[in-house]
């Protein structure tokens, strides 16, 4: 599910159309999409790191 299709339970509209205050104050707090989330960040520092350990591994043996 996208954050697209989320509705507004103050006035029933869709969250990213921002038609009241709730609306707007909740698609502020909505990650823009696109961005990096720090969970993204931490998952390709982790799998980088795992590549390193496995390369480094292969060439010792």
């Amino acid at each position: 599910m996208t954050y697209d299709r989320l509705v507004c339970a103050n006035c029933a509209a869709p969250v990213a159309e921002g038609r009241c205050p709730v609306c707007r104050a909740n698609r502020e707090r909505l990650p823009q999409p696109g961005g990096l989330t720090p969970a993204m960040l931490l998952t390709l520092i982790l799998a980088l790191a795992a590549t390193l350990a496995l390369l480094a591994a292969l060439r010792g043996a």
